[in-house]
C-alpha cells in the first residue's frame, strides 16, 4: 500500500476485463499519474489497451459511488452504511422467502462478477445457503453454446495443443485481438504476429473485416447467423475427401457416420449462395483446414448471439475431434495449474455428459437450466409471471441487466416489478436507478487480486486462459478514498449471510474438473466476523496447487511469474477404458438439419433488410465508464458503423444521427462509415444506452441494443438465448436536434 509520500512504480494486474494483464503503476507523491503495461511480464510482454491504463481514474471520477444508497426506486435515493444495509436487505429476504419460498430469490452475476471469482464463490454459497435454484448469470446471454456443445461432445482430459504449436485456426464470430476473449490466448495481437510470422495459417468467418480478419489468408465475409451452414459445407469436404485422421477417429470417436451423413446436403454451391460467399472458398478453406495437423477453432459471441451458437459450437468441436486436433500420448502439458487442479493428462475423454435435462423448468417456454446455466434471458418472465417460484428479489453482481439483457423493454418492466432489487455496483449504474440498494464495493487497485479466472477460463477450450504456470497475486496499492464507506463484495455477501444467521460453504472454483472433490472441500464461514481477504480467497481457490496466502508473499508472483512445474506427458488410455469423443448427437444433427432446410431457400429481407450485429471496441468499454474522458474522446457517440455504399444508399452522411428499427423497437445511433462491415450490416456496441422512460440521445449515451430483440422469439430452446445479434433492422436518418459535439 502507498503512503502519501510514496514516488515510484507498483505492480498490479489488470482488471478492466476477464483478461488480467499485468501493469504498473507509477505514483508521485502518493497518487496514480500514470499506467502502463510491464515489458517483463512474462504472459503479457508489455501489453495494455487504454481500458486497462485507464484503471486510476475511475478510482477518482465523481460518477464513482463512495457510499451505499436506499430508494433509488422510489426517488428517494439516501445514503446508507452497507452492514445497515445488510441487515435491512435480510430482513426483507427472509420475509420473502418465508412468504413465497427460497426460489422467490434470484441472483445475477453479470461479467464483472464473473471475473471476480471471489466474489462468485461467495455469492454462489449465499444462494444454495437460502436453498434457492434461481441463480444466473452472463453465460448464457454470451456463449452459451461452448458448454452445450462440450458436454455432448466430451472433454478431451489431455486438452490441446498450444498457440505455438498449431498449423492454423480458424475464427469464427470472434475477434480476440480486441475482445482478448478467446482464440488465441493472452496478448493476443502479438500471439498472432508471431503465428503468423512462423507460417500459422488462418481462416475467419465473419461479416466484417476485423483486426483478426485483416491477416487472414481465407476471410469468408457472410451474411450474419449463416455460420452452422459455412461450417457443414466445410465438414462435408473435409469427410468426403478423407482429410480427417481416421485412427483417432477409429480410436476415440463415435457418431463418425451419423455426422457424415448429416453434412451431406450441404454442398459448396448452394452453402454459398445462403451464406452470401463464394463456393470456391468454402471449398478452398475446408481443404485449408483439412491440411493442418494442429490446430484450433475458436467461436465468439459472433457466433453464440446470432442463432446457432449450439450446433456451431458442435461443429467446432466435432471438426476439431474427427482432425484428432488434441494433445495426444506423449506430448508434453506444460498447463498444470497454479489457481486451479486441472483433469489428468491422459489422452481420453469419458465421453459425453447430459447438457440439459436436469435441473428445474421454468414458468417460461419449456425452458429448464442447463449445463450453462439457467436461461437468463428468460429470467424476466419469471419475474412477472405470477405463481409458484415466481421470482420477488433479485441480487446483481457486477452486472448491468438493464443494458446488458435482451428485450430491454421486457427487462424494464421486471425491474419495476421486483419487491427488492440489490446491486453492488461502483456506479449507479442504469439496473442500480431502479434499485431498493446499491451497494458501494471497493475498486481495482484497493483489493486482493489474482489470476485465477483467466486460468478458469483455460477449461473452455484451446486459446484459452493461460498456456504457462503463470500466476499474479496482486495487493492493494491504493487506499480507498478518505471518509468513503466501502466493502469488498464477498464482505457484503457474507455479513448478508450472517443477518440471515446462515453459514455458507464456499466451493472452490479451482476444482471444477474434480466435482466430487469440490463438495468435499467446501469451506464453511458461519456468521460472524467475515474473513479477511487472504483466508477468502483461500477458501474460493481451495485444492488448488498453490498455497495461496504464500503466493501473496512472493514479490515476483506480486509483478506475474512462471511459476515452476514440471511439464507433464500426456498419458495412454489406460486399457479397457470406454469413452469416445460424440460427434453424432441426435438432438445435434436435428438442428443440423434445419439449417440443411435453408438451403437453397433466398435469405429473407422483407421490411427490415439490414442486420444488426454486434462489436466489441479497442477505444471504450461497452457497458461502463463512458464518462472516462480519454475513451470517451475516441468514441464521443454510440455508433452505428455501416458500409459506405449503403449510407450513400439511404443518403446518410458521416456522423449523421440514425435510427435503427427492429419489430421490437429503434434505438438511436450515429452513422459511420466503415468498409469493413458487409453491405446489408450495421455493426454496433451493445450494452450502450438508456432506460425506456429516458430521452434517447445519440450524441449521449446513444441506444440500447438490447432493445431492439424479443426475449421470446428466435431463441435457444436449451439455452433460451434470443437473437442478440443478426437482428434484422432497418435504418433511417433521425432529426438532427443540436449539432453534433464531443460529448461531455
Amino acid at each position: 500500500m502507498v503512503t502519501e509520500t510514496f514516488t515510484g512504480q507498483k505492480h498490479v494486474m489488470c482488471r478492466a476485463c476477464h483478461a488480467h494483464c499485468g501493469l504498473i503503476v507509477d505514483f508521485e507523491d502518493g497518487v496514480p499519474v500514470k499506467t502502463h503495461g510491464d515489458k517483463d511480464n512474462p504472459e503479457f510482454e508489455g501489453y495494455s489497451c487504454i481500458k486497462g491504463r485507464q484503471l486510476a481514474n475511475y478510482h477518482s471520477f465523481d460518477t464513482r459511488l463512495l457510499t451505499s444508497y436506499k430508494g433509488m426506486k422510489h426517488g428517494e435515493k439516501q445514503p446508507v452504511h452497507w452492514r445497515d444495509a445488510a441487515r435491512d436487505i435480510a430482513t426483507r429476504l427472509e420475509r420473502i422467502v418465508d412468504e413465497h419460498g427460497p426460489d422467490a430469490v434470484a441472483s445475477y452475476v453479470g461479467t464483472f462478477g464473473y471475473n471476480n471469482v471471489n466474489a462468485h464463490a461467495f455469492m454462489l454459497a449465499l444462494m444454495d445457503s437460502i436453498g434457492s435454484t434461481s441463480v444466473y448469470d452472463s453465460v448464457t446471454i454470451d456463449q452459451p453454446g461452448k458448454g452445450i456443445a462440450r458436454a455432448l461432445i466430451g472433454p478431451w482430459l489431455a486438452g490441446a495443443p498450444r498457440v505455438g504449436d498449431w498449423d492454423g485456426l480458424m475464427l469464427i464470430g470472434t475477434n480476440p485481438v480486441v475482445s482478448m476473449n478467446g482464440g488465441l490466448g493472452m496478448n493476443p495481437a502479438k500471439k498472432l504476429h508471431d503465428a503468423k510470422k512462423r507460417g500459422m495459417q488462418l481462416i475467419v468467418i465473419d461479416p466484417r473485416v476485423t483486426d483478426s480478419a485483416k491477416q487472414a489468408d481465407i476471410h469468408l465475409q457472410c451474411r450474419p447467423g449463416q455460420d452452422p451452414i459455412l461450417l457443414g459445407a466445410i465438414a462435408k469436404v473435409v469427410i468426403n475427401e478423407e482429410l480427417y485422421d481416421k485412427d483417432f477417429v477409429a480410436g476415440d470417436v463415435e457418431g463418425f457416420e451419423a455426422l457424415k451423413k448429416a453434412v451431406q446436403p450441404f454442398d459448396a454451391g448452394p452453402a454459398a449462395d445462403r451464406a452470401g460467399v463464394a463456393a470456391e472458398d468454402i471449398v478452398r478453406a475446408a481443404r485449408m483446414y483439412g491440411s493442418w495437423k494442429k490446430a484450433s477453432i475458436s467461436g465468439g459471441t459472433g457466433t453464440n448471439m446470432s442463432g446457432g451458437g449450439n450446433i456451431t459450437e458442435y461443429l467446432n468441436l466435432a471438426l476439431t475431434s474427427i482432425m484428432g486436433h488434441w494433445l495426444r500420448e506423449g506430448d508434453l502439458n506444460r498447463r498444470t495449474g497454479v489457481f486451479t487442479k486441472p483433469a489428468p493428462p491422459i489422452a481420453a475423454t469419458p465421453g459425453p455428459m447430459p447438457a440439459w435435462g436436469f435441473g428445474r423448468k421454468l414458468h417460461s417456454r419449456d425452458l429448464e437450466q442447463s449445463i450453462s446455466g439457467m436461461p437468463t434471458s428468460a429470467l424476466p418472465d419469471e419475474i412477472l409471471t405470477p405463481g409458484d417460484k415466481q421470482v420477488k428479489a433479485l441480487i446483481v453482481l457486477g452486472g448491468n441487466p438493464m443494458l446488458a439483457w435482451p428485450d430491454q423493454l421486457k427487462t424494464f418492466e421486471a425491474m419495476k416489478k421486483l419487491d427488492l432489487l440489490v446491486c453492488i455496483d461502483p456506479r449507479m449504474s442504469k439496473t442500480a436507478e431502479l434499485a431498493d440498494y446499491v451497494i458501494a464495493p471497493k475498486l481495482h487497485y484497493e483489493v486482493h487480486g489474482n489470476t485465477a479466472a483467466p486460468e478458469v477460463y483455460g477449461g473452455f477450450g484451446a486459446g484459452w486462459g493461460f498456456e504457462n504456470n503463470y500466476a499474479q497475486a496482486s495487493l492493494p496499492i491504493m487506499e480507498s478514498p478518505e471518509g468513503a464507506d466501502l466493502c469488498e463484495e464477498y464482505q457484503f455477501i457474507h455479513a448478508l449471510a450472517s443477518e440471515m444467521d446462515k453459514t455458507i460453504k464456499v466451493k472452490s472454483w479451482a476444482l471444477l474438473a474434480h466435482p466430487d472433490e469440490r463438495e468435499e472441500k467446501a469451506t464453511p464461514f458461519p456468521p460472524g466476523e467475515t474473513p479477511d481477504p487472504i483466508i477468502a480467497w483461500s477458501a474460493s481457490l481451495n485444492g488448488c496447487p498453490a498455497d495461496i496466502a504464500k503466493l501473496y508473499e512472493d514479490e515476483e508472483v506480486q509483478k506475474g511469474k512462471i511459476v515452476e512445474a514440471q511439464a507433464l506427458l500426456v498419458q495412454p488410455k489406460p486399457a479397457g477404458w470406454e469413452g469416445k469423443l460424440s460427434v453424432g448427437n441426435g438432438a445435434m444433427m436435428e438442428e443440423l438439419a434445419e439449417y440443411a432446410a435453408k438451403l437453397g431457400e433466398p435469405v429473407e429481407d422483407g421490411d427490415f433488410p439490414f442486420r444488426m450485429i454486434g462489436r466489441r471496441m479497442t477505444e471504450i468499454h461497452n457497458s461502463n465508464w463512458h464518462e472516462d474522458p480519454v475513451q470517451r474522446k475516441r468514441v464521443p457517440h454510440h455508433p452505428a458503423f455501416m458500409n459506405p455504399a449503403d449510407m450513400e444508399a439511404l443518403g446518410l452522411s458521416e456522423d449523421q444521427p440514425v435510427e435503427l428499427e427492429s419489430a421490437r423497437a429503434f434505438i438511436s445511433c450515429v452513422a459511420k462509415a466503415d468498409k469493413t462491415v458487409r453491405a446489408g450490416c450495421v455493426s454496433t456496441p451493445h450494452s450502450w444506452g438508456t432506460n425506456p422512460d429516458e430521452k434517447e440521445d445519440p450524441l449521449g449515451a446513444g441506444g440500447n441494443t438490447g432493445r431492439l430483440s424479443y426475449n421470446d422469439r428466435d431463441f435457444d430452446k436449451r439455452t433460451g438465448i434470443p437473437l442478440m445479434s443478426a437482428i434484422p433492422i432497418r435504418v433511417r436518418a433521425k432529426p438532427a436536434e443540436v449539432e453534433l459535439e464531443a460529448a461531455e
